[in-house]
Order: structure tokens, then C-alpha cells, then sequence
């Protein structure tokens, strides 16, 4: 039977007899409608905004880390190139007394040549040292900060505050990780 075909009263009882037929209450479908309303509204103030700004805020400290670790990366790079010029000016200045002393070398004994070319050397050990101190330097605040952002990272995650044994263990589970990456 199509309901196009029946007058507007025949339609109204027809919906009830088919309500009264199924089970169907239209004060309980509303009565449910406006609970489930209800239970939304509760759930995104209480459950999913709060998750979304947790959420939110992880995403941006992660981008943080990020750039913090590019900037770092930069500086580490800056330290090699440093490195490299000291180096570069260390051969420079020690090419340079080789080539005073060779010039110098029928007035000055073969002695002098010896210290002129120990001189250079202590320059460059020198100048190879401060490079690695630097560079180790940077390393261990990367280190730190890498540490820092896991345990944040683990805390926000897991929900509790860690302990001192599960800090420690965390630095040098990532430290070894990032010695590993590097090497």
C-alpha cells in the first residue's frame, strides 16, 4: 500500500498503528534523542576537547624538539666548520714556521728546526683538542635535552610522574641510542 495514495488523516493513524505494531514510542525516541544529545555534549567538554588539547599541546613540543634539534644540529656543524678552520689556520701557521725555519735554515741548526716543528705540532694538538671539547660539549647538552624531552614525553604519555630509576634509565637508554645514531 503507498502511503502517497492516502488522505492525511488515514496517514497520521497509519504512523501510529505502525508505531503501536513495532514498538515504537516517539516519547522515548525523544526522551533518547535528548539523552544521547546530553551524553555528546558531556562527553566533548569532558573527554574529547581535554584529549584534543593534550593532544595539541604534545604535538607542538614534539615540533619544538624538532627545531631545537635542528638548531642544535646547526650549532654542532658550525662547532665542526670552527673546528675545520682552526685546524685549517693551525696547518697555515705551521706551514708557515716550517717555512721560516727552512729559510732560516743555513743560520739556524737543526735544532731549531726540531722546535719550530714541535711548536707547530702542540698548535695543532691544541687546536684538535678545543674542537673536541667543544664538540663534546655540544654533544652532552644534546644529549640532556634529548633526555629532558623523552622523560616529558613518557610522562605526558603514560600519565605518571617517574621515578628518579625510571629517569635514569630512560637518559641512558636514549643516550645510547643517539651515540649509536651518531656513530
Amino acid at each position: 500500500m503507498l502511503i502517497s495514495n492516502l488522505p492525511l488523516a488515514n496517514i497520521i493513524d497509519n504512523l501510529h498503528a505502525a508505531g503501536d505494531n513495532t514498538g515504537w514510542n516517539s516519547g522515548q525516541f525523544i526522551a533518547q534523542c535528548v539523552g544521547v544529545t546530553i551524553l555528546f555534549v558531556v562527553l566533548w567538554l569532558f573527554a574529547w576537547k581535554p584529549v584534543r588539547t593534550i593532544l595539541e599541546e604534545r604535538r607542538k613540543k614534539i615540533e619544538d624538539a624538532m627545531a631545537n634539534s635542528e638548531k642544535i644540529k646547526k650549532e654542532l656543524a658550525d662547532a665542526e666548520a670552527t673546528r675545520l678552520s682552526i685546524i685549517q689556520k693551525a696547518n697555515e701557521q705551521a706551514t708557515r714556521i716550517i717555512a721560516e725555519a727552512e729559510k732560516s735554515a743555513a743560520a739556524v741548526t737543526e735544532q731549531r728546526a726540531k722546535e719550530a716543528t714541535r711548536q707547530a705540532e702542540g698548535i695543532v694538538k691544541t687546536a684538535h683538542e678545543a674542537a673536541v671539547l667543544d664538540r663534546n660539549r655540544l654533544m652532552e647538552e644534546l644529549k640532556r635535552q634529548i633526555g629532558n624531552l623523552v622523560i616529558q614525553t613518557t610522562e605526558k604519555v603514560t600519565g605518571k610522574v617517574l621515578t628518579a630509576d625510571d629517569q635514569a634509565r630512560l637518559n641512558s637508554e636514549t643516550v645510547r641510542q643517539v651515540e649509536a645514531r651518531n656513530n
